[in-house]
Protein backbone atom coordinates (compact mmCIF):
# COMPACT_ATOMS: atom_id res chain seq x y z
CA UNK A 1 0.00 0.00 0.00
CA UNK A 2 1.57 3.33 -1.01
CA UNK A 3 2.55 5.65 1.78
CA UNK A 4 0.44 8.84 1.98
CA UNK A 5 2.40 11.80 0.72
CA UNK A 6 2.91 15.00 2.67
CA UNK A 7 1.79 17.92 0.46
CA UNK A 8 4.66 19.99 1.89
CA UNK A 9 7.29 17.28 1.52
CA UNK A 10 8.87 18.59 -1.70
CA UNK A 11 8.89 22.28 -0.86
CA UNK A 12 11.96 22.33 1.45
CA UNK A 13 9.96 23.61 4.38
CA UNK A 14 11.22 23.42 7.97
CA UNK A 15 9.53 21.07 10.45
CA UNK A 16 6.77 22.31 12.72
CA UNK A 17 7.35 21.84 16.45
CA UNK A 18 4.83 20.66 19.02
CA UNK A 19 3.28 23.30 21.26
CA UNK A 20 0.77 23.30 24.11
CA UNK A 21 -2.70 24.83 23.95
CA UNK A 22 -1.78 27.59 26.41
CA UNK A 23 1.33 28.55 24.44
CA UNK A 24 -0.26 31.73 22.97
CA UNK A 25 -0.71 33.06 26.51
CA UNK A 26 2.96 32.37 27.18
CA UNK A 27 3.86 34.28 24.01
CA UNK A 28 2.01 37.31 25.37
CA UNK A 29 3.89 37.03 28.67
CA UNK A 30 7.21 36.84 26.83
CA UNK A 31 6.14 39.83 24.76
CA UNK A 32 5.60 41.86 27.93
CA UNK A 33 9.00 40.77 29.23
CA UNK A 34 10.61 42.07 26.04
CA UNK A 35 8.80 45.38 26.51
CA UNK A 36 10.08 45.54 30.11
CA UNK A 37 13.65 45.05 28.88
CA UNK A 38 13.40 47.86 26.32
CA UNK A 39 10.37 49.98 27.23
CA UNK A 40 11.33 53.11 25.31
CA UNK A 41 12.04 51.47 21.95
CA UNK A 42 9.16 49.03 22.24
CA UNK A 43 6.54 51.60 23.20
CA UNK A 44 7.87 53.97 20.54
CA UNK A 45 6.64 51.47 17.93
CA UNK A 46 3.22 51.48 19.55
CA UNK A 47 3.17 55.27 19.70
CA UNK A 48 3.95 55.51 15.97
CA UNK A 49 1.11 53.10 15.17
CA UNK A 50 -1.21 55.05 17.46
CA UNK A 51 -0.38 58.29 15.64
CA UNK A 52 -0.97 56.52 12.32
CA UNK A 53 -4.40 55.47 13.58
CA UNK A 54 -5.18 59.07 14.52
CA UNK A 55 -4.11 60.22 11.05
CA UNK A 56 -6.44 57.68 9.44
CA UNK A 57 -9.27 58.86 11.68
CA UNK A 58 -8.49 62.50 10.86
CA UNK A 59 -8.56 61.88 7.12
CA UNK A 60 -11.71 59.73 7.17
CA UNK A 61 -13.57 61.05 10.22
CA UNK A 62 -16.61 62.10 8.17
CA UNK A 63 -16.59 58.99 5.99
CA UNK A 64 -16.89 56.16 8.50
CA UNK A 65 -17.62 53.64 5.76
CA UNK A 66 -14.04 54.28 4.63
CA UNK A 67 -12.63 54.53 8.15
CA UNK A 68 -13.85 51.05 9.12
CA UNK A 69 -12.10 49.46 6.15
CA UNK A 70 -8.98 51.62 6.43
CA UNK A 71 -8.36 50.78 10.09
CA UNK A 72 -8.80 47.05 9.56
CA UNK A 73 -6.65 47.24 6.42
CA UNK A 74 -4.01 49.09 8.44
CA UNK A 75 -3.94 46.15 10.88
CA UNK A 76 -3.47 43.71 8.00
CA UNK A 77 -0.03 45.15 7.20
CA UNK A 78 0.98 45.33 10.89
CA UNK A 79 3.19 42.18 10.61
CA UNK A 80 5.49 44.08 8.23
CA UNK A 81 5.41 47.27 10.29
CA UNK A 82 6.48 45.23 13.35
CA UNK A 83 9.68 44.00 11.68
CA UNK A 84 11.98 45.96 13.98
CA UNK A 85 10.16 44.55 17.02
CA UNK A 86 11.10 41.07 15.80
CA UNK A 87 14.67 42.30 15.38
CA UNK A 88 14.70 43.54 18.97
CA UNK A 89 13.56 40.18 20.32
CA UNK A 90 16.12 38.40 18.14
CA UNK A 91 18.87 40.74 19.41
CA UNK A 92 17.95 39.89 23.00
CA UNK A 93 18.28 36.18 22.23
CA UNK A 94 21.71 36.80 20.70
CA UNK A 95 22.78 39.16 23.53
CA UNK A 96 23.19 41.93 20.96
CA UNK A 97 22.69 45.59 21.79
CA UNK A 98 19.23 47.05 21.26
CA UNK A 99 19.41 50.71 20.29
CA UNK A 100 18.47 53.18 17.59
CA UNK A 101 21.19 51.80 15.29
CA UNK A 102 19.61 48.33 15.40
CA UNK A 103 16.18 49.68 14.49
CA UNK A 104 17.50 51.81 11.64
CA UNK A 105 19.71 49.03 10.29
CA UNK A 106 16.82 46.55 10.42
CA UNK A 107 15.03 48.64 7.80
CA UNK A 108 17.92 49.93 5.69
CA UNK A 109 20.32 46.95 5.55
CA UNK A 110 17.95 45.22 3.10
CA UNK A 111 18.60 48.03 0.63
CA UNK A 112 22.30 48.41 1.41
CA UNK A 113 22.94 44.74 0.67
CA UNK A 114 20.49 44.22 -2.17
CA UNK A 115 23.36 43.38 -4.54
CA UNK A 116 24.84 40.79 -2.19
CA UNK A 117 21.52 39.10 -1.47
CA UNK A 118 18.95 40.24 -4.07
CA UNK A 119 16.55 37.39 -3.31
CA UNK A 120 16.59 38.32 0.37
CA UNK A 121 16.01 41.98 -0.36
CA UNK A 122 13.06 41.34 -2.64
CA UNK A 123 11.52 38.80 -0.28
CA UNK A 124 10.73 41.54 2.25
CA UNK A 125 9.46 43.89 -0.46
CA UNK A 126 7.33 41.19 -2.07
CA UNK A 127 5.71 40.13 1.18
CA UNK A 128 5.01 43.72 2.13
CA UNK A 129 3.40 44.33 -1.25
CA UNK A 130 1.27 41.21 -0.89
CA UNK A 131 -0.06 42.39 2.46
CA UNK A 132 -0.57 45.92 1.16
CA UNK A 133 -2.53 44.50 -1.78
CA UNK A 134 -4.66 42.44 0.61
CA UNK A 135 -5.26 45.48 2.80
CA UNK A 136 -6.26 47.57 -0.21
CA UNK A 137 -8.61 44.83 -1.38
CA UNK A 138 -10.30 44.77 2.00
CA UNK A 139 -10.65 48.57 2.15
CA UNK A 140 -12.32 48.56 -1.27
CA UNK A 141 -14.54 45.56 -0.43
CA UNK A 142 -15.55 46.93 2.97
CA UNK A 143 -16.26 50.42 1.66
CA UNK A 144 -18.24 49.16 -1.32
CA UNK A 145 -20.38 46.80 0.77
CA UNK A 146 -21.23 49.36 3.46
CA UNK A 147 -21.97 52.05 0.86
CA UNK A 148 -24.21 49.82 -1.22
CA UNK A 149 -25.96 47.84 1.52
CA UNK A 150 -26.64 50.49 4.17
CA UNK A 151 -29.99 52.24 3.83
CA UNK A 152 -28.47 55.60 4.86
CA UNK A 153 -25.13 57.34 4.17
CA UNK A 154 -22.51 56.19 6.70
CA UNK A 155 -20.43 59.19 7.75
CA UNK A 156 -19.97 58.91 11.53
CA UNK A 157 -19.50 56.12 14.08
CA UNK A 158 -23.11 56.62 15.20
CA UNK A 159 -24.27 56.16 11.60
CA UNK A 160 -22.32 52.91 11.46
CA UNK A 161 -23.91 51.66 14.69
CA UNK A 162 -27.45 52.70 13.75
CA UNK A 163 -27.54 51.73 10.07
CA UNK A 164 -25.04 48.85 9.93
CA UNK A 165 -24.60 47.21 13.35
CA UNK A 166 -28.23 47.69 14.44
CA UNK A 167 -29.84 47.54 11.01
CA UNK A 168 -33.25 45.87 11.49
CA UNK A 169 -33.04 43.92 8.27
CA UNK A 170 -30.63 42.93 5.55
CA UNK A 171 -27.93 41.51 7.87
CA UNK A 172 -25.52 44.21 6.68
CA UNK A 173 -23.24 43.94 9.69
CA UNK A 174 -23.23 40.14 9.75
CA UNK A 175 -22.30 39.97 6.08
CA UNK A 176 -19.61 42.62 6.63
CA UNK A 177 -18.11 40.48 9.41
CA UNK A 178 -18.36 37.37 7.22
CA UNK A 179 -16.53 39.12 4.38
CA UNK A 180 -13.87 40.27 6.82
CA UNK A 181 -13.45 36.77 8.21
CA UNK A 182 -13.18 35.23 4.75
CA UNK A 183 -10.40 37.66 3.86
CA UNK A 184 -8.69 37.63 7.26
CA UNK A 185 -8.36 33.84 7.62
CA UNK A 186 -6.03 33.23 4.63
CA UNK A 187 -4.10 36.42 5.42
CA UNK A 188 -3.48 35.23 8.97
CA UNK A 189 -2.54 31.75 7.79
CA UNK A 190 -0.07 33.27 5.32
CA UNK A 191 1.53 35.69 7.76
CA UNK A 192 1.50 34.13 11.23
CA UNK A 193 5.27 33.35 11.06
CA UNK A 194 6.23 34.64 7.61
CA UNK A 195 7.76 37.99 8.50
CA UNK A 196 9.91 36.78 11.42
CA UNK A 197 11.06 33.87 9.23
CA UNK A 198 11.99 36.19 6.36
CA UNK A 199 13.91 38.41 8.78
CA UNK A 200 15.74 35.54 10.45
CA UNK A 201 16.46 33.02 7.69
CA UNK A 202 17.38 33.09 4.03
CA UNK A 203 14.12 31.83 2.56
CA UNK A 204 11.87 32.90 -0.28
CA UNK A 205 8.44 34.47 0.14
CA UNK A 206 6.93 31.19 -1.10
CA UNK A 207 8.78 29.17 1.56
CA UNK A 208 7.81 31.63 4.30
CA UNK A 209 4.12 31.68 3.35
CA UNK A 210 3.91 27.90 2.91
CA UNK A 211 5.71 27.38 6.24
CA UNK A 212 3.13 29.64 7.84
CA UNK A 213 0.30 27.59 6.32
CA UNK A 214 2.01 24.40 7.41
CA UNK A 215 2.11 25.67 11.00
CA UNK A 216 -1.59 26.58 10.91
CA UNK A 217 -2.55 23.17 9.50
CA UNK A 218 -0.43 21.45 12.17
CA UNK A 219 -1.99 23.43 15.03
CA UNK A 220 -5.34 24.78 13.77
CA UNK A 221 -7.07 25.10 17.15
CA UNK A 222 -4.13 26.65 18.98
CA UNK A 223 -3.42 29.16 16.22
CA UNK A 224 -7.13 29.98 15.93
CA UNK A 225 -6.90 30.86 19.63
CA UNK A 226 -3.82 32.97 18.86
CA UNK A 227 -5.72 34.74 16.06
CA UNK A 228 -8.60 35.39 18.48
CA UNK A 229 -6.20 36.95 20.99
CA UNK A 230 -4.61 39.12 18.30
CA UNK A 231 -7.98 40.35 17.04
CA UNK A 232 -9.24 40.94 20.57
CA UNK A 233 -6.26 43.02 21.66
CA UNK A 234 -6.18 44.89 18.34
CA UNK A 235 -9.88 45.72 18.75
CA UNK A 236 -9.27 46.99 22.29
CA UNK A 237 -6.39 49.10 21.02
CA UNK A 238 -8.52 50.68 18.31
CA UNK A 239 -11.63 51.17 20.46
CA UNK A 240 -9.56 53.11 22.99
CA UNK A 241 -9.16 55.84 20.35
CA UNK A 242 -5.94 54.10 19.30
CA UNK A 243 -4.22 54.91 22.60
CA UNK A 244 -4.17 51.25 23.55
CA UNK A 245 -2.08 50.50 20.47
CA UNK A 246 0.87 52.05 22.32
CA UNK A 247 0.98 48.86 24.41
CA UNK A 248 -0.82 46.36 22.18
CA UNK A 249 1.42 46.69 19.12
CA UNK A 250 4.76 46.03 20.88
CA UNK A 251 3.22 43.24 22.96
CA UNK A 252 1.88 41.45 19.87
CA UNK A 253 5.02 42.18 17.84
CA UNK A 254 7.39 40.71 20.40
CA UNK A 255 4.99 37.84 21.09
CA UNK A 256 4.86 37.01 17.39
CA UNK A 257 8.62 36.53 17.38
CA UNK A 258 8.32 34.02 20.22
CA UNK A 259 5.45 32.31 18.40
CA UNK A 260 7.73 31.87 15.38
CA UNK A 261 10.58 30.48 17.51
CA UNK A 262 8.31 27.98 19.27
CA UNK A 263 6.50 26.87 16.10
CA UNK A 264 9.30 26.49 13.55
CA UNK A 265 12.39 24.30 13.72
CA UNK A 266 14.80 26.42 11.67
CA UNK A 267 18.00 24.50 12.35
CA UNK A 268 18.16 23.33 8.74
CA UNK A 269 17.76 26.79 7.24
CA UNK A 270 20.64 29.16 6.42
CA UNK A 271 20.81 32.34 8.47
CA UNK A 272 20.17 35.63 6.82
CA UNK A 273 23.21 37.83 7.31
CA UNK A 274 22.85 39.65 10.59
CA UNK A 275 22.99 43.43 10.68
CA UNK A 276 26.32 43.40 12.49
CA UNK A 277 27.87 41.07 9.91
CA UNK A 278 26.42 43.07 7.04
CA UNK A 279 27.78 46.34 8.26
Amino acid sequence: MPKPTDPFEKTSLPPIQKIEFDQPLKWLVMGWKDIARHPFWSLLHGAVMSVAGWLIMLLAHDRFWLLAGAVSGFLVIAPVLATSLYAMSRADERNDKVDAALLIQTWVHWQVHARRDPAGYWSLIQFGLLLALAATGWVVTSSAWITLAANQPIQTPLDFIHHVVLAPQGHVFEIWLLLGGLMAAPIFASSVVSMPLLLDKRVSVWQAVMTSWKAVLAHPIILAFWAFLIMGFAALGCMSLFLGLVFVIPMLGHASWHAYKDLIDTRGLPDRLSTAEDL
